[in-house]
């Protein structure tokens, strides 16, 4: 039984280390490597949870843990992805200023934020079935889904996805969209959760319809998908809030 408690820590731990090895990935320039391990760090962050359910094994220092390794793995690796993608914009656009080669700094602001949402998350006990502001998680996949889909080649009906490369590698969108997604973090904005309820089937039908959109979307656009869920996880939390 010593062993088989400390399971969940040990995968938040690979949770941890997933961030902390994409960092090192960031500043050697390969930004795709770091994407795909802070989706690898999503999935341990759900498997720690579900594994102290499974092995009833829920420890006050294993909810600690958890936000801890989300700091890093889901605040401060998305956090220097967008400062390296407002820089990289930066250096393609015109305007050479002294503004625009501290602007990407402001990157800073989603682990500052991130922080400050997992702190508030810890200790709100209003967040049992619906989440206060933007999850840690959903950011980070946001973020890390940017230069994947900037190296994308796929194609919708032989259409180019150049609108959303186009946007992705515009420095004044990377500004406003740091600065939107730092707001969400820390905003009393009421969100769906994917949490199903047993007692009221019928508020686990939005979910089911967030799931079902998200699936057609990724086989359709693969990572350029992911923005276009994270805009009708947005509205559906917004338009259906009274049914979640």
């Amino acid at each position: 039984m010593s062993i088989i408690k400390h399971i969940p820590n040990f995968i938040t731990l690979l949770n941890l280390l997933g961030g902390c090895i994409a960092i090192i990935f960031i500043f050697d320039g390969n930004l795709s490597v770091a994407s795909y391990l802070i989706f690898l760090a999503g999935l341990f962050d759900f498997f720690d949870g579900m594994a102290a359910r499974l092995l009833k094994v829920k420890s006050e220092i294993g909810k600690e843990l958890d936000s801890l390794a989300d700091v890093i793995s889901f605040g401060l690796a998305p956090g220097f992805i967008m400062m390296k993608l407002i820089q990289s914009a930066s250096g393609i656009s015109t305007d050479n200023s002294e503004l625009s080669r501290f602007l990407p700094y402001l990157a800073l602001l989603i682990p500052m934020f991130s922080a400050l949402r997992l702190a508030k998350f810890n200790i709100d006990s209003r967040q049992t079935d619906r989440f206060i502001g933007l999850p840690t998680p959903a950011n980070a996949i946001l973020v890390a889904s940017l230069p994947l889909i900037l190296e994308q080649h796929s194609t919708l009906t032989g259409i180019e996805l150049n609108l959303f490369q186009t946007l992705f590698i515009n420095f004044w969108f990377l500004i406003v969209l740091t600065l939107v997604l730092s707001y969400l973090l820390v905003s009393e904005f009421s969100l769906m959760s994917l949490k199903f309820s047993k007692s009221d089937k019928k508020k686990n039908q939005p979910r089911f319809l967030l799931l079902g959109l998200s699936l057609i979307l990724v086989i359709v656009l693969n990572f350029a998908a992911i923005p276009l869920i994270f805009v009708i996880y947005l509205l559906m939390s917004v338009f259906l809030k009274s049914k979640i």
